[in-house]
C-alpha cells in the first residue's frame, strides 16, 4: 500500500509549510538520518530529543536526495534554498509517526499477534516465525523494535501479501502502552514471563502488569501462563471488563501446576523429562494427551517453548505437525559479533538469519566500522520473503549500492540465479552452496577488509566464520556495544541540552579496544575523543576516525605525528607550550587547535594559578594557537567527603578561565566534570563533560550504577580437571593445600592475561556452572587453578572471570585495587569480541 505526501498530511493532521508535489509517493519512513537507504521515496520524521532536534538533519538529508519531511517546528533551515521539497509541520513528531502507523495498521484484516512481558518477547516472536513461516506469510518486528518509535516502524512494513503479523511491545513507564496498542491493535495477545526488567517507572509488579495488558484491550484471544498469579489477576480483570461490554474474549492458558481436575481448554504440563540435551514436554489439552520434544533444557527456553506451543494449538495446527516443528526450534544468536579476522580483516558475524530488515541492521553496523576502506558482504539466499525473487534481489542490490559495498559473495541457488541484479556492485562472486564456497576459499584471498557474514541458519555460515577468524587461545573479553550506547545515553540524559561530551578512550578504551569503541562513539555523535598518547590517536586516525581527538600527554618527539594526523594536544606547562609553538612556527603549520590544562588541586599536570598571568600573555602574543578548550581535573568528585574541595577546584578553575578569556578574542570550551561529577555535581557541567569509566558500566554512585549496563565479560574455559587428595599441594611454591579430597579445575587465564596474582590463594573467585569457585594456589603466568568441589563441571566448560553475574567491581575489591586497573590491565593477547544485540 502506497501513500501520497498529501494523504500523509491528512492522516497525521499536519500543515504544509512547503509543498512542491502533493502526489509524491511515500514508501519508506526514516527517523535516523544515518540509516537512509531510498532517498527518493523516503519520508523523514524530524523527531525532537532532549539534546538534539531532528530538524538539524533536514539540510543534510535534502542534499542526499530526500524531498519529504515532517518537522516539529519551523526552523531557520526553512529559509535555505530547497526547491522541490515537501515539508509538513506537526506539534509532536513521534505522535505524527504513530498516527501514520496506526492508520496503516487499520488497512489490514489478517491476524496480528501482539507480544508483551518482561522477558522472552523477542525469543517467542522469532520462534513463532520459525514455527509458522511455512503456513503464513509473516511480517514481524525487526530486531527488538518494541519501543515508541520501533513499533510504528515495524507496523509500517505490513502489506497486502502478508497473512500474519507478529509485533512485540515494551514499555518503561505508565501511559506508553496505550499508544502502542493504538498502533498494533492485536487480535491475539501473548504475555511472556514477568520479571524485574524496566520496573523503575512502576510502583510494583501488579502496576507494571496492569499497564502492559492494555495492549490486549480489544484482543479476541490472550495466551498466558496462569501459574503467575499477578498476570492471571490482571488478565481476568480485563476479561471481565470485556464481557461487561458484550465482547467475546477468549483466554488460552498453560500451567505446570495441576490445581483442578478440569483440564478443558488449557494446556496442562504434566511432566518435563530432560535427557541428553533435550526436554520432552508432556501435557493435556482438550482432554487428550500430547507431547513435544525440544532441543533445550534451561527453564527460560522451556517456558518460551510452551508459550509457542499454546499458540500453535490455538491456531488448530495438528499435533503431528506441531511435534515435527517444535523439534526444529533453534537457538537464536541475537547479536552481531565483531571479531578480528585473518590477514588483517575484521569479521562481522551475523549468520543466524537472513531477511531484508536484519540485513539493513547489519549493514548499518558495518557502516560504523571505519578501520578498512574495503567492505565485503557474504550473503546467503533470503528465504520466505513473501515477494518475488526478481523484486527481492533487485531491492537487495539497491541496498548494497546505497551502503557502498565493494564486493558481494552470494551463496545459494536463488541468489546465484539472480546475479544479474548485482551488476552494479564493483565485484561479485556466486556459489551454489556453502560447501562450494569452502572448496574455493583458499583461492579467494580475503585481506585488509571488513567482511559481513549474513546467512540463513541452514546455510551453516559458522563454517565460514571459523575459516575467517584469527586463531587465538580460548580466553575472550566480550564487549557489549549496545551497553556502551545505553550507558552513554544515561549520562546524556543528565546533561543540559548544550553541553558537549568528550569520551575518554585512553588505555585501549579501558581495556575494551581502540577503534572498535571509537567507531561506536563517532556513530553516536560524541563531540570529542581523548587519548593518553599520540600513537593511540594515530591508530584511531588510521582506522578511519575523523572526529576531533585530544592527546593528553603530548611529547616533543611526536609533534610531527600530531600535526600529520590532525590531533589536538593538551598543553599543561610553559615548557611544552613553548616547544609546540616553536615547532608550529618552524614548520609553518599555521594556526593549530590546542587544549590548555589548569591545575586546580590535582597536582599532576597543568598550569598552577600563579602561572596563569604568564600563560595569558603567551597566548595573547602567539599567532599559532587556537585554544579549543581550557580544562582541569577533579581529584575527588565521587566522594562526598571531598565536596568542599571540589567546590574549591571549581572556583579556581572559573577564575583561571576568566583570566584567559579576557586575553583572547574568541570563545573556548570550558570543562572540568568527569564521570562522577556529571550526576553528583551538575553545576560543574559547564560547556563539556568528560565521560570515562562510566561508559563501561562503572560509577561510584550506586543509584547511577544501577541504571548502567555491564559492558565487559571476561571468559575462559576449563582445560583440565583433577581429583586431588586431602593434604596435597596445588601450584607453585606449594601455596595451595587441599583441606579435603577436592576437584581442581585448571582454567586458561593467568597473570600474563591480566588476572592479578593478588587474587591467588582464595582471594579471587570465578563463576563456574552458576556457582562461585575459589582460586586455589598461586596464579601462574598462563593458568589458574580453581577448587570446583561440589560443582558438576566438565572440561571445556565456560568460566566467567567477571561480567554480569560477577561484577568487575568485586574483582577489584578482592584484588585491593580499582576497576580501572582490572579493565585496563587485560592483556592484548586476550581476544576481544565485540557484539551488538540484533
Amino acid at each position: 500500500m502506497k501513500y501520497t505526501i498529501s494523504q500523509v498530511n491528512q492522516i497525521i493532521q499536519g500543515n504544509f509549510i512547503r509543498q512542491s508535489d502533493p502526489d509524491f509517493i511515500i514508501e519508506h519512513l526514516l527517523t535516523d538520518s544515518r540509516r537512509l537507504l531510498f532517498p527518493a521515496t523516503t519520508l523523514f520524521f524530524a523527531i525532537g530529543g532532549p539534546r538534539r532536534t531532528g530538524n538539524l538533519y533536514v539540510g543534510e538529508l535534502y542534499k542526499r536526495g530526500v524531498r519529504n519531511f515532517v518537522v516539529e517546528t519551523a526552523s531557520p533551515f526553512l529559509q535555505e534554498e530547497m526547491p522541490q521539497v515537501n515539508i509538513i509541520e506537526v506539534a509532536i513528531g513521534i505522535g505524527a509517526l504513530q498516527l501514520l502507523a496506526a492508520h496503516h495498521r487499520a488497512q489490514f484484516n489478517y491476524p496480528v499477534i501482539g507480544i508483551t512481558g518482561s522477558n522472552g518477547k523477542t525469543i517467542v516472536k522469532e520462534w513463532l516465525f520459525q514455527l509458522l513461516h511455512t503456513s503464513f506469510n509473516i511480517v514481524r518486528s525487526p530486531k527488538s523494535y518494541n519501543s515508541q518509535i520501533g513499533v510504528p516502524l515495524s507496523v509500517w512494513e505490513m502489506n497486502e501479501s502478508h497473512t500474519l503479523a507478529i509485533f512485540e511491545a515494551g514499555i518503561s513507564q505508565p501511559g506508553e502502552m496505550e499508544k502502542l496498542y493504538e498502533i498494533i491493535h492485536p487480535t491475539i495477545g501473548i504475555f511472556t514471563t514477568l520479571g524485574e526488567a524496566h520496573s523503575a517507572g512502576f510502583t510494583g509488579l501488579q502496576h507494571k502488569v496492569d499497564e502492559k495488558i492494555k495492549l490486549f484491550s480489544t484482543c479476541d484471544t490472550v495466551i498466558f501462563n496462569e501459574d503467575d498469579k499477578v498476570i492471571e489477576k490482571a488478565i481476568l480483570s480485563l476479561k471481565n471488563k470485556a464481557e461487561d461490554t458484550k465482547k467475546f474474549f477468549k483466554t488460552v492458558t498453560w500451567s505446570r501446576v495441576i490445581r483442578t481436575n478440569n483440564l478443558e481448554g488449557d494446556l496442562k504440563i504434566k511432566k518435563v523429562v530432560k535427557d541428553k540435551g533435550d526436554s520432552l514436554l508432556m501435557g493435556v489439552y482438550e482432554n487428550r494427551l500430547i507431547s513435544v520434544r525440544i532441543h533445550f533444557q534451561d527453564e527460560a527456553s522451556i517456558e518460551n517453548a510452551i508459550t509457542c506451543w499454546c499458540v500453535l494449538l490455538f491456531l488448530k495446527i495438528s499435533d503431528e505437525i506441531i511435534e515435527e516443528r517444535m523439534l526444529l526450534l533453534q537457538p537464536l544468536e541475537m547479536r552481531l559479533e565483531l571479531i578480528k579476522g585473518m590477514n588483517n580483516c575484521t569479521v562481522i558475524n551475523d549468520s543466524y538469519n537472513a531477511d531484508i530488515n536484519s540485513l539493513v541492521i547489519a549493514l548499518d553496523f558495518l557502516e560504523q566500522q571505519q578501520q578498512h576502506t574495503r567492505r565485503t558482504v557474504i550473503l546467503s539466499d533470503i528465504l520466505e520473503s513473501g515477494i518475488s525473487s526478481r523484486k527481492l534481489y533487485k531491492q537487495v542490490a539497491a541496498i548494497l549500492l546505497q551502503k557502498k559495498i565493494d564486493c558481494l559473495v552470494g551463496i545459494g541457488e536463488e541468489i546465484s540465479e539472480r546475479k544479474d541484479s548485482f551488476h552494479a556492485i564493483p565485484e561479485s562472486l556466486f556459489f551454489s552452496s556453502t560447501e562450494a564456497f569452502i572448496k574455493q576459499f583458499p583461492f579467494l584471498h580475503f585481506h585488509d577488509e571488513t567482511i559481513l557474514l549474513k546467512g540463513a541458519r541452514l546455510f551453516g555460515f559458522e563454517q565460514i566464520s571459523h575459516l575467517l577468524e584469527q586463531k587465538s587461545h580460548q580466553t575472550i573479553l566480550e564487549i557489549d556495544l549496545n551497553a556502551i550506547a545505553h550507558n552513554l545515553k544515561i549520562y546524556q540524559q543528565a546533561l543540559n541540552p548544550t553541553v558537549k561530551i568528550m569520551a575518554m578512550v585512553k588505555a585501549f578504551s579501558y581495556g575494551s579496544g581502540s577503534f572498535e569503541i571509537a567507531n561506536l562513539l563517532q556513530f553516536q555523535d560524541v563531540d570529542y575523543l581523548a587519548v593518553a598518547y599520540t600513537d593511540e590517536g594515530v591508530e584511531l586516525r588510521k582506522a578511519g576516525i575523523t572526529m576531533p581527538i585530544m592527546v593528553m600527554n603530548s611529547e616533543e618527539g611526536s609533534f610531527n605525528l600530531l600535526v600529520q594526523y590532525q590531533l589536538e594536544p593538551e598543553l599543561y606547562s610553559s615548557g611544552i607550550l613553548e616547544a609546540f609553538e616553536n615547532y608550529l612556527e618552524q614548520t609553518g603549520s599555521g594556526i593549530y587547535p590546542v587544549h590548555i590544562k589548569l591545575d586546580t588541586g590535582m597536582h599532576r599536570l597543568g598550569f598552577e594559578p600563579n602561572e596563569i598571568p604568564g600563560l595569558c600573555a603567551k597566548l595573547a602574543s602567539s599567532h599559532v594557537f587556537k585554544v579549543q578548550s581550557v580544562f582541569s581535573h577533579l581529584a575527588g568528585s565521587d566522594n562526598p567527603q571531598h565536596d568542599t574541595f571540589t567546590s574549591h577546584q571549581l572556583k579556581l578553575f572559573i577564575q583561571g578561565c576568566n583570566e584567559i578569556a579576557r586575553e583572547l578574542t574568541y570563545p573556548f570550551i570550558k570543562h572540568i566534570a568527569n564521570t562522577s561529577a556529571i550526576h553528583r555535581h551538575k553545576e560543574l557541567q559547564l560547556d563539556m563533560v568528560r565521560i570515562g569509566i562510566g561508559l563501561y558500566g562503572v560509577d561510584a554512585d550506586k543509584e547511577v550504577a544501577a541504571t548502567l549496563k555491564n559492558v565487559s565479560t571476561l571468559k575462559t574455559t576449563i582445560s583440565q580437571i583433577k581429583k586431588v587428595s586431602a593434604g596435597e599441594s596445588i601450584g607453585y611454591s606449594r601455596k595451595g593445600i587441599a583441606e579435603a579430597d577436592s576437584m581442581i579445575a585448571t582454567v586458561r587465564i593467568g597473570y600474563a592475561d591480566g588476572y592479578p596474582r593478588t587474587l591467588g590463594n582464595g582471594m579471587g573467585k570465578m563463576w563456574v556452572r552458576n556457582s562461585l569457585a575459589p582460586v586455589i594456589g598461586n596464579i601462574c603466568m598462563d593458568m589458574t587453578m580453581l577448587d570446583i568441589s561440589g560443582i558438576e563441571a566438565e572440561e571445556g566448560d565456560e568460566v566467567i572471570v567477571f561480567g554480569e553475574m560477577l561484577p568487575v567491581q568485586d574483582i577489584a575489591q578482592w584484588a585491593r585495587t580499582i576497576p580501572y586497573e582490572i579493565l585496563s590491565g587485560i592483556s592484548q593477547r586476550v581476544k576481544r569480541l565485540y557484539f551488538e544485540e540484533s
